[in-house]
């Protein structure tokens, strides 16, 4: 099974980013959906997904989540524009 890279965008503006199977699901629990949420998304509801990627492996997921997590903001900013290009692009 696959697992997703995914970055949040908080209801303050910040980002956040996990690794998940169900990212949608994952997105779900961090609005409160079931209370497994992530305690920093807890005070910063509601969240959305802005950027995706799929991965094979979870070493590899994992790898990635770290380079994003080493991001500056305005790099990660960058990183979602162009997800959000690619997305309009491919549609």
């Amino acid at each position: 099974m696959d697992y997703t890279v995914y970055i949040l965008t908080c209801a303050d503006g910040t980002y956040y980013t996990g690794i998940a199977r169900d990212p949608a699901r994952r997105a779900e629990e961090h609005n409160g959906a079931s209370g497994k949420g992530a305690r920093y998304t807890a005070s910063r509801r509601p969240v959305a997904i802005v950027y995706h990627a799929v991965f094979a492996s979870r070493s590899e997921a994992l790898r990635e989540e770290i380079r994003i997590k080493r991001l500056t903001r305005q790099q990660k900013a960058d990183l979602i524009a162009a997800f959000a290009r690619s997305a309009v692009t491919a549609s």
